[in-house]
C-alpha cells in the first residue's frame, strides 16, 4: 500500500491510498475555497452527562446533489471536486462540514471507490483490504492527536438512514471524549470482571453465542458474526475477530487477510434479506474501538456492528417515542429469526 498526503485549497488534509507503490498523486486543488468555517463545540448535558456536538456550519452541506455534481467523484473536464485527481482507489480527506473540529475532535470522509454508482458490496477483496488499511492508518494517526480520545470508522448507506451524498463513502469521527455507548460497555465489562472474579465480558458473550448457536450468522477461522441476544434493530450483526484486540491497528495479519471476504459476504447477504427485486438494504456499519487512554482499554473488544432500519419490504423501524425519548428499543423481529434469514441468504 502507498499513502500519499497532500492539501486541499483551503488547507484541509487529503490522503490517497493506492495498492501500487508507483502511483503518482500530484494534481493540485485549484478551487477558490474559503478557509474552513468556525469550529464546532462540545456541550455536556448536565442531567445525563452526554456530550453533544454543536456544529451550525453543517447546515450548508450538500444535500442529494445530482451525480454530475457529486463532490466525492474525481475531478474531470473542468468540474473540480473534493478529489483533485482524475481517478483514485481510496481517498480520505478532512470533512468540509465537520461535526467535530479543532479542540472538539476531527471528522474525515473515506471514499471507497471513484465509481459513483457502486457500493461497498460491489468492491473486490483487494479494494476492501485497502479500505481496511485506510481505517487502520487513520485510527493510528488520530490516536496521536491530543483532542481525540476515541475513533469511530463507519458507513451510512441509503437515504432511509439519512445519507446526503449517494457516492459510496464512509466517515471517521475522532471524538474528544469517550462516547456514551462505549462508556456503558466499559462499565458493564468492569462490573462483569468484579462479579466473576476477573472474567472478560466480551469473551464470555462470544462464548455464550457459540454455545447457543442459534444466532450465529457466519463462523470463519478468524472471525465470528452473530445477531446479538438482545438485538435492538430488525437485522443486526456483530462481527468479532476470534482473537480479542482493542482496536484496528492491533489486528493480526491473519484476521486482516480474511476480513475482506467475510465482510463482503455479510454486506451481500444484507442486500438479499428481503428477496429479489427489492431496493438495496439501508444500513449503518461501524467499528467499535477502545478509547486510546482508558485504563482498561486492553479489556475492550474490537467489533463491527452492522444493522438496518428496514424490518420488512417497504417498512422501516423508526426511532420514535420509546427509542428516542427513553433509549428503550423495541424490536419487531426475533433475533433468532433474523439470524436464520441471514444464514438462508448466504452466497452459494
Amino acid at each position: 500500500m502507498k499513502k500519499t498526503a497532500t492539501r486541499l485549497a483551503d488547507g484541509r488534509e487529503l490522503l490517497y491510498f493506492d495498492s501500487r507503490d508507483d502511483a503518482v498523486r500530484d494534481t493540485a486543488d485549484r478551487r477558490p475555497l474559503q478557509l474552513p468555517a468556525a469550529a464546532s463545540e462540545i456541550r455536556h448535558d448536565p442531567l445525563v452527562g452526554d456530550g453533544v456536538a454543536i456544529a451550525a456550519q453543517r447546515q450548508d452541506r450538500p444535500l442529494h446533489p445530482a451525480a454530475d455534481s457529486c463532490p466525492l467523484c474525481p475531478s474531470r473536464d473542468g468540474r473540480p471536486t473534493e478529489i483533485p485527481d482524475r481517478a483514485y482507489e481510496v481517498a480520505v480527506f478532512e470533512n468540509r462540514f465537520p461535526a467535530l473540529s479543532g479542540d472538539s475532535g476531527r471528522c474525515e470522509v473515506v471514499c471507497f471507490t471513484d465509481d459513483h454508482d457502486a457500493s461497498f458490496a460491489d468492491l473486490d477483496e483487494d479494494r476492501a483490504a485497502l479500505v481496511l488499511a485506510a481505517w487502520t492508518d487513520r485510527t493510528a494517526e488520530l490516536a496521536l492527536l491530543p483532542a481525540v480520545e476515541q475513533v469511530y470508522c463507519f458507513e451510512n448507506r441509503g437515504h432511509e438512514i439519512g445519507v446526503t451524498l449517494g457516492h459510496p463513502h464512509g466517515q471517521i469521527y475522532g471524538y474528544p471524549f469517550v462516547t456514551p455507548r462505549t462508556g456503558r460497555m466499559l462499565d458493564s465489562a468492569a462490573a462483569h470482571r468484579e462479579r466473576t472474579g476477573g472474567r472478560n465480558l466480551f469473551d464470555d458473550v462470544v462464548a455464550d453465542e457459540l454455545a447457543d448457536g442459534r444466532r450465529i450468522v457466519l463462523d470463519s477461522e478468524h472471525w465470528l458474526a452473530f445477531v446479538p441476544y438482545a438485538a435492538r434493530w430488525p437485522y443486526e450483526i456483530r462481527l468479532h475477530p476470534r482473537r480479542r484486540v482493542p482496536d484496528l491497528p492491533s489486528l493480526d495479519d491473519a484476521a486482516r487477510a480474511e476480513f475482506p471476504r467475510v465482510y463482503l459476504e455479510l454486506l451481500r447477504r444484507f442486500d438479499r434479506i428481503f428477496g429479489p427485486g427489492q431496493p438495496p438494504t439501508p444500513y449503518v456499519s461501524g467499528w467499535h474501538q477502545a478509547p486510546f487512554r482508558h485504563p482498561h482499554r486492553s479489556e475492550f473488544a474490537l467489533h463491527l456492528e452492522l444493522f438496518t432500519s428496514r424490518r420488512a419490504p417497504g417498512k422501516l423501524k423508526f426511532v420514535a417515542g420509546s427509542e428516542a425519548g427513553m433509549n428503550v428499543f423495541i424490536n419487531d423481529v426475533r433475533p433468532e429469526a433474523a439470524a436464520g434469514r441471514l444464514r438462508e441468504v448466504a452466497s452459494a
